[in-house]
């Protein structure tokens, strides 16, 4: 079984009115105590499952749960448990036997101790009814309560949404006039991620990173296309999940959410046209999101690379020059036009599409345009203008992140070869821009500062040396073979 579902947080003052809202005539009031349980070497945790015993009412259920394919699909498998009256519940993972998550569960136990043991609960009033919407049914709960473990507590309020029938669409647009009118904020960290750290006495997770995509190798264009829209946005909601519900983020979520939204808009620039449910406006508001999240980004980049060696060359007491306040990006992934945008991309990802052309030939003619363009550019980098030469990063990266989604259409051994000579080409590309964006930032004060004045002098030479970097790095691009010529499935049929 998959659950589809979406969770909410809200802002405290509102937890009223929510609540309100819910519990209609309709609604039922249910205390909910659950313990979930896994080996001492988190063999569950670390495998993305979930085992948890739960007394809802006057019965007890075992629920085990594990990723599913997308943003808000997850495996469910759920069954009555006996428990004897007077007695604490164990979890018997034989009652899962014979389903994808008892599969999946069997391989995660075989890889430690096997034992388990309760790690840590929560206690919830929940409050929940059903909601008849346009094309759905929709079961609304409003859980508030806690999670509990070692003697510490994580206070839990949220509100989620699970499509009971109908179209993942239908429940995006039902979530999202709630998000509006109460101003909630999409959470993607499930309680069992929370519950974990708390046992560790953790209030942060790592930052996520992009995922490999194993795509069938005759998938068509448009499934395609929303298989690797639903992949960047693990990326970037999990990092924003983090970024808009927590305080004292580290910069390292800030910066994959960044990689997450260029993956994604790469995405969408090169293979968009593959589905006429794909909004042109979607890559504007990324793009706009990006930029209000990118200047603070940039300048602590630059504060970690050029900065050290501008002291070391002489100016010990340089200081990057202050820029223009920006939103922090808890505002900026807490407004409204963001909680719809990201609810779009996520229902435009679990909709199945129209199966049309394989895959493979529009990526190949995208792949082969980039390349083609990038091996033109590379051969001219001494003469192009800075603007070109920014034009001709970004494609490598855009090269490099559909590359990389589109990995398993092609032999893994040519990616991994390909990808390894694009690597030095990008590396280069990047450190010549931070030379660029340095540049300009002390170009304001170069007429009266004398620090400033020593900076851009030393950062005119570095520019030098960082072109002929590029012209070294860019050269073996005209030698380095398209790995996208040869697809698997065209393999399998030679």
């Amino acid at each position: 079984m998959t659950e589809i579902e979406l969770k909410f947080q809200m802002p405290p003052e509102r937890a009223g009115a929510v609540l309100r809202a819910v519990a209609t005539r309709s609604a039922q009031r249910i205390g909910l105590r659950a313990l979930y349980f896994d080996t001492a070497e988190r063999s569950l945790a670390t495998s993305g499952l979930a085992l948890r015993v739960r007394k809802e009412g006057r019965r007890w259920v075992q629920t085990l749960k594990g990723a599913g394919d997308g943003v808000w699909q997850r495996l469910e498998h759920e069954v009555t448990l006996r428990v004897p009256a007077g007695s604490e519940p164990l979890a018997d993972p034989a009652l899962h036997d014979g389903t994808p998550a008892g599969e999946a569960l069997r391989k995660a136990l075989a890889t430690g101790s096997g034992e388990l043991h309760g790690i840590y609960g929560t206690q919830v009033m929940r409050t929940r009814r059903l909601l008849r919407a346009p094309d759905c049914l929709v079961e609304l709960a409003f859980d508030q309560g806690a999670l509990t473990a070692d003697g510490r507590r994580w206070p839990l309020c949220e509100l989620e949404f699970e499509l009971k029938g109908g179209s993942a669409s239908a429940l995006a647009a039902v979530a999202q006039r709630w998000a509006t009118r109460f101003g909630l904020t999409l959470d993607t960290r499930t309680k069992a991620e929370r519950g974990d750290r708390l046992a560790r006495d953790l209030r942060l997770g790592e930052p996520v990173k992009s995922q490999a995509l194993a795509l069938p190798a005759t998938v068509d264009t448009e499934a395609a296309l929303r298989a690797m829209v639903g992949n960047c946005l693990l990326q970037i909601l999990g990092n924003a999940s983090e970024l808009a519900h927590e305080t004292d983020t580290p910069p390292e979520h800030l910066h994959q959410l960044r990689v997450g939204l260029r993956r994604l808009r790469s995405v969408l620039r090169e293979l968009g046209e593959a589905s006429p449910q794909a909004r042109p406006e979607w890559s504007d508001a990324l793009a706009q999101i990006f930029s209000r999240l990118g200047s603070a980004r940039d300048r602590d980049a630059l504060a970690q690379t050029l900065l050290p060696a501008l002291r070391q060359a002489g100016a010990t007491g340089l200081q990057l020059p202050q820029i223009d306040p920006e939103p922090a990006a808890q505002i900026v992934l807490r407004e409204p036009a963001t909680m719809r945008l990201w609810l779009e991309l996520a229902a435009f990802a679990a909709e199945p599409g129209t199966a049309g052309e394989p895959a493979a030939t529009l990526v190949r003619q995208r792949l082969g345009r980039l390349f083609k363009q990038i091996r033109r550019d590379a051969a001219r980098f001494d003469g192009l203008a800075d603007d070109a030469r920014h034009q001709l990063r970004k494609r490598v990266k855009r090269l490099r992140y559909l590359g990389e989604l589109s990995a398993s259409l092609y032999r893994p051994k040519a990616v991994r070869e390909f990808l390894r000579q694009l690597s030095p080409a990008q590396e280069a590309l990047g450190a010549f821009n931070d030379v660029c964006v340095a540049r300009a930032l002390f170009a304001p004060q170069g007429a009266h500062d004398a620090m400033a004045m020593f900076a851009l002098g030393w950062l005119a030479r570095e520019r030098d040396v960082a072109i002929k970097r590029c012209v070294r790095a860019l050269a073996p691009l005209r030698k380095a073979e398209p790995f996208w010529l040869r697809p698997v499935h065209a393999l399998s049929n030679a």
